[in-house]
Protein backbone atom coordinates (compact mmCIF):
# COMPACT_ATOMS: atom_id res chain seq x y z
CA UNK A 1 0.00 0.00 0.00
CA UNK A 2 2.66 2.64 1.21
CA UNK A 3 4.93 1.85 -2.11
CA UNK A 4 3.04 4.19 -4.28
CA UNK A 5 3.17 6.98 -2.08
CA UNK A 6 6.82 7.22 -2.52
CA UNK A 7 8.54 10.86 -3.91
CA UNK A 8 10.63 9.71 -6.88
CA UNK A 9 14.99 10.26 -7.05
CA UNK A 10 13.96 12.85 -10.24
CA UNK A 11 12.14 14.84 -7.58
CA UNK A 12 15.23 14.95 -4.79
CA UNK A 13 17.42 16.07 -7.91
CA UNK A 14 15.22 19.34 -8.38
CA UNK A 15 15.17 20.09 -5.15
CA UNK A 16 19.48 19.90 -5.18
CA UNK A 17 19.07 22.12 -8.04
CA UNK A 18 16.47 24.79 -6.56
CA UNK A 19 18.46 24.69 -3.86
CA UNK A 20 21.75 25.48 -5.25
CA UNK A 21 20.54 28.46 -6.84
CA UNK A 22 18.76 29.70 -3.84
CA UNK A 23 22.54 29.42 -1.92
CA UNK A 24 24.17 31.68 -4.94
CA UNK A 25 21.37 34.14 -4.69
CA UNK A 26 22.76 34.28 -0.72
CA UNK A 27 25.82 33.73 -1.44
CA UNK A 28 26.39 30.38 0.46
CA UNK A 29 29.20 28.20 -0.66
CA UNK A 30 28.45 25.28 0.91
CA UNK A 31 25.31 24.34 2.57
CA UNK A 32 24.77 21.48 5.56
CA UNK A 33 20.74 20.76 6.24
CA UNK A 34 20.95 19.09 9.85
CA UNK A 35 18.09 16.58 11.32
CA UNK A 36 17.57 13.87 13.80
CA UNK A 37 15.23 11.41 15.11
CA UNK A 38 12.83 13.91 16.24
CA UNK A 39 13.02 16.40 13.51
CA UNK A 40 14.57 15.15 10.54
CA UNK A 41 12.71 17.03 8.19
CA UNK A 42 15.59 18.73 6.08
CA UNK A 43 17.68 15.87 5.97
CA UNK A 44 14.59 13.81 4.78
CA UNK A 45 13.49 16.56 2.56
CA UNK A 46 17.01 16.81 0.64
CA UNK A 47 17.75 12.40 0.61
CA UNK A 48 14.89 10.86 2.30
CA UNK A 49 17.17 9.70 4.87
CA UNK A 50 15.41 9.65 8.32
CA UNK A 51 18.27 9.20 11.46
CA UNK A 52 17.62 7.05 14.86
CA UNK A 53 20.10 7.20 17.84
CA UNK A 54 22.81 9.25 15.50
CA UNK A 55 21.98 12.62 13.56
CA UNK A 56 22.59 13.23 10.27
CA UNK A 57 23.16 15.58 7.91
CA UNK A 58 23.34 17.15 4.14
CA UNK A 59 26.27 19.08 2.82
CA UNK A 60 25.49 20.42 -0.44
CA UNK A 61 27.68 22.80 -2.86
CA UNK A 62 26.99 25.52 -5.20
CA UNK A 63 27.09 22.78 -7.74
CA UNK A 64 27.60 19.06 -8.34
CA UNK A 65 26.03 15.99 -5.95
CA UNK A 66 25.28 16.23 -2.36
CA UNK A 67 27.05 14.33 0.30
CA UNK A 68 25.07 12.51 3.14
CA UNK A 69 26.44 13.15 6.60
CA UNK A 70 25.76 10.39 9.07
CA UNK A 71 27.72 8.57 12.25
CA UNK A 72 29.85 5.63 12.49
CA UNK A 73 26.53 3.04 12.53
CA UNK A 74 24.48 3.71 10.24
CA UNK A 75 26.36 3.03 7.09
CA UNK A 76 24.14 0.34 5.40
CA UNK A 77 21.05 1.69 6.66
CA UNK A 78 21.49 5.23 5.20
CA UNK A 79 22.80 2.90 2.22
CA UNK A 80 19.53 1.42 1.48
CA UNK A 81 17.06 4.18 2.19
CA UNK A 82 18.98 7.47 1.01
CA UNK A 83 18.30 8.49 -2.43
CA UNK A 84 22.36 9.90 -1.91
CA UNK A 85 24.81 7.65 -3.07
CA UNK A 86 27.85 9.35 -1.62
CA UNK A 87 27.83 8.86 1.90
CA UNK A 88 30.73 10.02 4.76
CA UNK A 89 30.47 9.10 8.29
CA UNK A 90 31.52 11.75 10.97
CA UNK A 91 32.39 11.14 14.07
CA UNK A 92 29.80 14.39 15.43
CA UNK A 93 26.69 12.67 14.21
CA UNK A 94 26.95 9.57 16.92
CA UNK A 95 24.60 8.92 19.17
CA UNK A 96 24.34 11.01 22.56
CA UNK A 97 26.37 8.34 24.63
CA UNK A 98 29.23 9.51 22.88
CA UNK A 99 31.26 6.03 22.42
CA UNK A 100 34.83 6.69 20.75
CA UNK A 101 35.06 4.07 18.36
CA UNK A 102 38.85 3.92 18.75
CA UNK A 103 40.22 2.15 15.69
CA UNK A 104 37.43 2.86 13.31
CA UNK A 105 38.31 5.36 10.18
CA UNK A 106 35.78 7.93 9.77
CA UNK A 107 35.63 11.32 7.85
CA UNK A 108 35.88 15.06 8.90
CA UNK A 109 34.18 17.86 7.74
CA UNK A 110 37.58 18.99 6.34
CA UNK A 111 37.25 16.07 3.57
CA UNK A 112 33.79 16.57 3.02
CA UNK A 113 34.29 20.43 2.38
CA UNK A 114 37.45 19.35 0.08
CA UNK A 115 35.27 16.75 -1.56
CA UNK A 116 32.49 19.21 -2.57
CA UNK A 117 34.67 22.21 -4.02
CA UNK A 118 38.27 21.16 -4.39
CA UNK A 119 40.52 24.52 -4.65
CA UNK A 120 37.03 26.51 -5.21
CA UNK A 121 35.41 29.09 -3.28
CA UNK A 122 34.67 28.31 0.25
CA UNK A 123 34.03 31.65 2.14
CA UNK A 124 30.35 31.26 3.36
CA UNK A 125 28.79 27.94 5.04
CA UNK A 126 25.19 27.85 5.56
CA UNK A 127 23.30 25.87 8.46
CA UNK A 128 20.21 25.01 8.10
CA UNK A 129 18.16 23.45 11.04
CA UNK A 130 20.55 25.70 13.68
CA UNK A 131 17.85 25.33 16.23
CA UNK A 132 17.95 21.74 16.57
CA UNK A 133 22.09 21.40 15.88
CA UNK A 134 24.48 20.28 18.83
CA UNK A 135 27.16 22.16 20.32
CA UNK A 136 29.48 19.15 19.55
CA UNK A 137 28.61 19.52 15.14
CA UNK A 138 28.66 22.91 15.41
CA UNK A 139 32.09 23.39 16.75
CA UNK A 140 33.23 21.18 14.39
CA UNK A 141 31.64 22.54 11.25
CA UNK A 142 33.36 25.99 12.63
CA UNK A 143 36.78 24.23 13.41
CA UNK A 144 36.69 22.93 9.87
CA UNK A 145 35.26 26.64 8.35
CA UNK A 146 38.39 28.49 10.53
CA UNK A 147 41.39 26.77 8.48
CA UNK A 148 40.25 28.05 5.69
CA UNK A 149 39.18 31.28 6.54
CA UNK A 150 35.03 30.74 5.92
CA UNK A 151 32.18 32.45 7.64
CA UNK A 152 28.97 29.68 9.50
CA UNK A 153 25.95 31.47 8.67
CA UNK A 154 22.60 30.48 9.31
CA UNK A 155 20.58 29.37 6.43
CA UNK A 156 17.12 28.06 7.71
CA UNK A 157 15.52 30.48 5.28
CA UNK A 158 15.99 28.78 2.53
CA UNK A 159 14.91 25.37 2.92
CA UNK A 160 11.65 26.97 4.66
CA UNK A 161 10.92 28.61 1.22
CA UNK A 162 11.35 25.42 -0.57
CA UNK A 163 9.05 23.09 1.68
CA UNK A 164 6.74 25.34 1.80
CA UNK A 165 4.87 25.13 -1.37
CA UNK A 166 3.97 21.49 -1.41
CA UNK A 167 4.40 19.36 -5.18
CA UNK A 168 1.81 17.32 -6.49
CA UNK A 169 3.88 14.00 -5.29
CA UNK A 170 3.76 15.59 -1.85
CA UNK A 171 0.54 16.31 -1.51
CA UNK A 172 -0.34 13.02 -2.51
CA UNK A 173 1.46 11.17 0.43
CA UNK A 174 -0.10 14.11 2.66
CA UNK A 175 -3.65 13.06 1.27
CA UNK A 176 -3.23 9.52 2.44
CA UNK A 177 -1.81 10.26 6.05
CA UNK A 178 -4.62 12.30 6.59
CA UNK A 179 -6.90 9.60 5.13
CA UNK A 180 -5.34 7.08 7.25
CA UNK A 181 -5.71 9.45 10.63
CA UNK A 182 -9.40 9.55 9.88
CA UNK A 183 -9.92 5.85 9.21
CA UNK A 184 -7.53 6.05 12.97
CA UNK A 185 -9.90 8.36 14.60
CA UNK A 186 -13.44 6.72 13.47
CA UNK A 187 -12.11 2.97 14.46
CA UNK A 188 -10.79 4.45 17.90
CA UNK A 189 -14.20 6.26 18.53
CA UNK A 190 -15.99 2.94 17.51
CA UNK A 191 -13.38 0.86 20.38
CA UNK A 192 -13.09 3.32 23.44
CA UNK A 193 -14.91 2.86 26.27
CA UNK A 194 -14.84 4.51 29.83
CA UNK A 195 -12.51 2.61 32.02
CA UNK A 196 -9.43 2.59 29.64
CA UNK A 197 -6.89 4.15 30.45
CA UNK A 198 -5.16 7.16 28.23
CA UNK A 199 -2.35 4.84 26.99
CA UNK A 200 -4.34 1.99 26.28
CA UNK A 201 -6.97 4.44 23.75
CA UNK A 202 -3.20 5.31 22.04
CA UNK A 203 -2.69 1.77 21.68
CA UNK A 204 -6.01 1.58 19.71
CA UNK A 205 -5.06 4.94 17.64
CA UNK A 206 -1.40 3.09 17.14
CA UNK A 207 -2.62 -0.28 15.62
CA UNK A 208 -5.56 1.24 13.44
CA UNK A 209 -2.31 3.90 12.08
CA UNK A 210 -0.43 0.98 11.13
CA UNK A 211 -2.80 -1.56 9.87
CA UNK A 212 -4.10 0.95 7.86
CA UNK A 213 -0.29 1.91 5.79
CA UNK A 214 1.27 4.30 8.65
CA UNK A 215 5.16 4.55 8.06
CA UNK A 216 5.11 6.05 11.99
CA UNK A 217 3.31 8.38 14.13
CA UNK A 218 2.96 11.59 12.70
CA UNK A 219 3.41 12.87 16.03
CA UNK A 220 2.86 11.59 19.92
CA UNK A 221 -1.17 11.11 20.04
CA UNK A 222 -3.01 13.19 22.16
CA UNK A 223 -5.36 11.65 24.61
CA UNK A 224 -5.91 13.89 27.13
CA UNK A 225 -8.68 13.58 29.53
CA UNK A 226 -10.38 15.55 32.35
CA UNK A 227 -7.62 17.82 33.92
CA UNK A 228 -5.06 16.84 31.39
CA UNK A 229 -7.29 17.95 28.34
CA UNK A 230 -5.86 22.10 29.41
CA UNK A 231 -2.72 20.89 28.07
CA UNK A 232 -2.13 21.99 24.95
CA UNK A 233 1.15 20.26 24.41
CA UNK A 234 0.93 17.01 26.79
CA UNK A 235 1.32 13.02 26.69
CA UNK A 236 -1.09 10.16 27.82
CA UNK A 237 -0.38 9.13 30.88
CA UNK A 238 -2.04 5.78 32.66
CA UNK A 239 -5.27 7.37 34.12
CA UNK A 240 -8.10 6.20 33.53
CA UNK A 241 -11.04 8.19 31.34
CA UNK A 242 -14.58 8.75 32.35
CA UNK A 243 -17.37 10.01 32.08
CA UNK A 244 -18.74 13.50 31.34
CA UNK A 245 -15.32 14.29 31.06
CA UNK A 246 -13.28 16.32 28.09
CA UNK A 247 -11.24 13.98 25.77
CA UNK A 248 -8.71 15.83 23.46
CA UNK A 249 -7.85 13.08 20.87
CA UNK A 250 -5.41 13.87 18.13
CA UNK A 251 -4.71 11.27 15.96
CA UNK A 252 -2.14 11.84 13.44
CA UNK A 253 -0.29 8.91 10.79
CA UNK A 254 2.95 9.81 9.13
CA UNK A 255 3.27 8.17 5.25
CA UNK A 256 6.63 8.63 3.69
CA UNK A 257 8.03 11.36 5.63
CA UNK A 258 4.48 13.21 5.29
CA UNK A 259 2.44 14.00 8.67
CA UNK A 260 -1.27 14.46 9.40
CA UNK A 261 -3.10 15.08 12.52
CA UNK A 262 -6.88 15.00 12.96
CA UNK A 263 -8.09 16.79 16.25
CA UNK A 264 -11.55 15.87 17.95
CA UNK A 265 -12.70 17.02 21.34
CA UNK A 266 -14.92 13.72 22.35
CA UNK A 267 -17.28 13.35 25.87
CA UNK A 268 -18.38 9.76 27.18
CA UNK A 269 -21.76 10.82 27.59
CA UNK A 270 -23.54 14.04 27.31
CA UNK A 271 -21.78 16.70 27.63
CA UNK A 272 -22.02 19.47 30.20
CA UNK A 273 -23.51 22.83 29.19
CA UNK A 274 -20.67 25.05 29.40
CA UNK A 275 -18.43 22.30 28.21
CA UNK A 276 -20.69 21.71 24.84
CA UNK A 277 -20.97 25.38 24.03
CA UNK A 278 -17.33 25.75 24.02
CA UNK A 279 -17.10 23.07 21.98
CA UNK A 280 -19.98 24.16 19.64
CA UNK A 281 -18.20 27.55 19.30
CA UNK A 282 -14.85 26.14 18.89
CA UNK A 283 -16.23 23.94 15.69
CA UNK A 284 -17.36 27.71 14.37
CA UNK A 285 -14.05 29.56 15.18
CA UNK A 286 -12.72 26.31 13.49
CA UNK A 287 -14.79 27.06 10.29
CA UNK A 288 -14.43 30.67 9.99
CA UNK A 289 -10.68 30.61 10.03
CA UNK A 290 -11.10 27.90 6.81
CA UNK A 291 -13.12 30.85 5.12
CA UNK A 292 -10.59 33.06 5.54
CA UNK A 293 -7.71 31.75 4.14
CA UNK A 294 -7.22 31.72 0.38
CA UNK A 295 -4.06 32.28 -1.85
CA UNK A 296 -3.23 36.29 -1.99
CA UNK A 297 -4.46 36.53 1.74
CA UNK A 298 -1.97 37.85 4.06
CA UNK A 299 -1.27 35.36 6.82
CA UNK A 300 -1.32 38.18 9.70
CA UNK A 301 -4.67 39.28 8.23
CA UNK A 302 -6.24 35.63 9.12
CA UNK A 303 -4.98 35.62 12.29
CA UNK A 304 -6.45 39.08 12.93
CA UNK A 305 -10.01 38.38 12.00
CA UNK A 306 -9.78 35.13 13.75
CA UNK A 307 -8.75 36.95 17.14
CA UNK A 308 -11.29 39.21 16.85
CA UNK A 309 -13.97 37.23 15.75
CA UNK A 310 -13.45 35.28 19.06
CA UNK A 311 -13.33 38.11 21.26
CA UNK A 312 -16.02 39.72 19.87
CA UNK A 313 -18.00 36.37 20.65
CA UNK A 314 -16.87 36.72 24.22
CA UNK A 315 -14.65 33.87 24.45
CA UNK A 316 -11.43 35.41 24.19
CA UNK A 317 -9.97 34.37 27.70
CA UNK A 318 -10.22 30.77 26.35
CA UNK A 319 -7.40 31.56 23.61
CA UNK A 320 -3.75 30.68 24.06
CA UNK A 321 -2.48 31.10 20.64
CA UNK A 322 -4.05 31.48 16.75
CA UNK A 323 -5.15 29.58 14.34
CA UNK A 324 -2.74 27.77 11.97
CA UNK A 325 0.84 26.47 11.78
CA UNK A 326 2.43 24.60 8.61
CA UNK A 327 2.71 21.16 8.12
CA UNK A 328 4.36 18.79 6.00
CA UNK A 329 7.77 16.92 6.95
CA UNK A 330 6.94 17.74 10.34
CA UNK A 331 3.47 18.15 11.94
CA UNK A 332 4.54 21.71 13.35
CA UNK A 333 6.61 23.42 10.83
CA UNK A 334 7.55 27.05 9.21
CA UNK A 335 6.03 29.14 8.60
CA UNK A 336 3.33 29.63 11.70
CA UNK A 337 0.71 31.83 11.09
CA UNK A 338 0.64 34.57 13.80
CA UNK A 339 -0.39 38.38 13.77
CA UNK A 340 3.29 39.47 13.64
CA UNK A 341 3.63 37.72 10.49
CA UNK A 342 4.69 39.21 7.37
CA UNK A 343 3.92 36.41 4.54
CA UNK A 344 1.05 35.70 2.06
CA UNK A 345 -1.24 32.38 1.73
CA UNK A 346 0.16 31.08 -1.16
CA UNK A 347 -1.62 27.78 -3.50
CA UNK A 348 -0.46 24.65 -2.39
CA UNK A 349 0.88 25.91 1.03
CA UNK A 350 -0.14 23.24 3.43
CA UNK A 351 -1.53 24.47 7.18
CA UNK A 352 -3.01 22.72 10.07
CA UNK A 353 -6.24 24.84 11.39
CA UNK A 354 -5.66 24.36 14.93
CA UNK A 355 -8.51 25.40 17.09
CA UNK A 356 -7.59 25.43 20.90
CA UNK A 357 -9.56 26.61 23.58
CA UNK A 358 -9.25 25.84 27.62
CA UNK A 359 -10.71 27.03 30.96
CA UNK A 360 -9.22 26.26 33.79
CA UNK A 361 -10.93 22.51 34.24
CA UNK A 362 -10.94 21.42 30.22
CA UNK A 363 -10.16 22.57 26.98
CA UNK A 364 -10.70 20.85 23.52
CA UNK A 365 -8.79 21.15 20.37
CA UNK A 366 -10.59 21.06 16.72
CA UNK A 367 -7.31 20.01 14.31
CA UNK A 368 -7.43 19.52 10.19
CA UNK A 369 -5.11 19.86 7.43
CA UNK A 370 -5.66 22.28 4.46
CA UNK A 371 -4.25 23.29 1.13
CA UNK A 372 -4.40 26.89 0.24
CA UNK A 373 -6.30 27.01 -3.41
CA UNK A 374 -7.13 30.11 -5.47
CA UNK A 375 -10.73 30.07 -3.66
CA UNK A 376 -10.35 29.13 -0.92
CA UNK A 377 -8.85 25.63 0.83
CA UNK A 378 -9.24 21.98 0.17
CA UNK A 379 -9.79 20.48 3.37
CA UNK A 380 -7.43 17.22 3.83
CA UNK A 381 -9.34 15.66 6.69
CA UNK A 382 -13.30 16.41 7.94
CA UNK A 383 -14.10 13.48 9.39
CA UNK A 384 -16.89 13.85 12.42
CA UNK A 385 -16.60 17.27 12.45
CA UNK A 386 -19.79 17.22 14.88
CA UNK A 387 -20.10 16.97 18.62
CA UNK A 388 -18.95 14.20 19.96
CA UNK A 389 -21.02 12.31 22.36
CA UNK A 390 -20.50 8.39 22.97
Amino acid sequence: MAASYTIPKKEFQDRWARLQKAMAKADIDVLIAHGHEADPANVRYLSDYWPLFETGGVALARKGDPILLIGPESETFAADRAKIPTIRRILQYRESAEPEYPGVVLDSFEGVFKELVGRGKLARIGIAGLSILPVTLHEAIKKAAGAVKAKVVKADDLLVDMRKIKSPNELKCMRRAFKISEIATEDVLGKMKPGMTEQQIVGLAQAAMYANGAEYEGHPTYVLSGRASTHAIGRPSPKEVGKKEMIQLNIGALVNGYSSSVGRPVCFGKMPKQMRELVEFGLEAHYKTMDLMKAGVPAAEVVIKFEEFVKERGYGEYLLYGPCHAIGLMEVERPWMESSSDYVLEENMTFQVDTFLYTKEFGLRWEDGVRVTKSGVEMLSKVRLEVIEL
